[in-house]
């Protein structure tokens, strides 16, 4: 199951609207067969393990991260495939969470006198596909905020400068995390003092650039930004309740899809936002910025994990900028408290990642 998970990793953040799945055979002891999903539309995991392993299929044993499919969508149900090729066993990592899926696929199997295990590395396969999860349950994306602060808290100098806080080798860990995102988002005052490009860079040249959303009230972001004039195959999506046509019309010129909401104290409205984006099938979003975005963002309840890198660095002074901003919590009590927490050293930095809260309710 390990490998099968190792598999559909290569499918994050391009198999939306359907989540990322990856499937091994193993016939006689010998792996027969590995697939996975690479993109919605495509053959499924199971299919691509099927193919490859040809006929030695029958009678083998197959691992699978998630249920097998038992509906015709895109393409054929992958449970009717692994009746026809006469699997013996099948493992499933989880069951389907969508709930017109849920146990449709095991069943099938199982009148079809295929014996089914559920539940091998359960809580690694689950991890895998709670964007799929909360996308499909709660019409929302799984939002992560990532950011980097030194030691003494802060994310930029008292000038605003931040280049860079983090090391090369967090920097290349971020750029891993945006090839498995469907989206990447960013506030108005990082868009325009910073200008980033919010592109994939890898060192081999892979990795695909997830869509770009800039929440910018008021159309502060210049239309000749580099993010809007790189070559990328990515979209840029601008939010604002601006209906400053001029502005709107430059924006558009360069490619960019301009949002108008209803303002909510002059701003874009976080939860219609991230609706729009779950309605895109935007499964997982990374927010990378800036304070007031994120400070918006968790108490709206929108964010679900956080990624810190802390450096051995220390800016000193009571100046500078610190992850979220806003007045904060009156009492430790009111704290928010991260869960399922992990250190990580990364280079010289150490990386924290934990859950600000369940994916979904209970």
């Amino acid at each position: 199951m390990q490998q099968a998970l190792d598999l559909a990793r290569k499918g994050e953040g391009r198999t939306a609207p359907n989540p990322p799945v990856g499937a091994v055979i193993i016939n006689a002891g010998e792996v027969v067969g590995r697939g996975f999903h690479p993109a919605a539309g495509e053959p499924h995991a199971e299919v691509f393990a099927l193919l490859e392993a040809g006929e030695r299929a029958h009678g083998a044993t197959v691992y699978v991260t998630l249920e097998p499919c038992s509906h015709f969508g895109k393409t054929p149900p992958c449970a009717d495939a692994l009746i026809a090729a006469g699997v013996d066993s099948v493992y499933v990592g989880s069951v389907d969470p969508n709930p017109q899926v849920a146990g449709n696929g095991i069943r099938k199997l199982r009148e079809a006198g295929i014996n089914v295990e559920i539940g091998t590395l359960e809580t690694e396969c689950q991890r895998l596909i709670a964007p799929f999860k909360k996308q499909i349950l709660t019409g929302l994306p799984l939002t992560i905020y990532k950011t980097a602060m030194t030691l003494d808290g802060n994310t930029a100098t008292r000038s605003g400068d931040s280049r860079w806080i983090s090391g090369e080798e967090s920097r290349l860990w971020v750029h891993r995390l945006r090839d498995r995102v469907d989206a990447i988002m960013v506030g108005s005052g990082t868009a325009c003092n910073d200008d980033p490009r919010l592109n994939t860079r890898l060192p081999d040249g892979s990795g695909h650039d997830p869509l770009r959303v800039v929440v910018d009230s008021q159309l502060k972001i210049d239309p000749e930004c580099r993010m809007l004039t790189q070559s990328s195959t990515a979209g840029t999506l601008i939010a604002t309740v601006s209906a400053d046509q001029q502005k709107i019309a430059a924006l558009q010129a360069v490619g960019a899809e301009v949002i108008c909401f209803t303002a909510e104290a002059g701003r874009v409205p976080l939860k219609p936002l991230w609706q729009e984006l779950g309605r895109r099938n935007i499964q997982q979003l990374l927010l990378e910025g800036g304070a007031k975005l994120a400070a918006a963002a968790v108490k709206n309840g929108l964010i679900d994990r956080l990624v810190v890198f802390v450096a051995p660095k220390i800016v000193g002074g009571s100046s500078g900028f610190g992850i979220f901003s806003g007045a904060g919590c009156a009492k430790m009590i009111d704290a928010v408290v991260l869960q399922d927490v992990n250190y990580q050293h990364s280079g010289e930095d150490l990386m924290i990642t934990g859950d600000i809260a369940p994916c979904l309710p209970d």
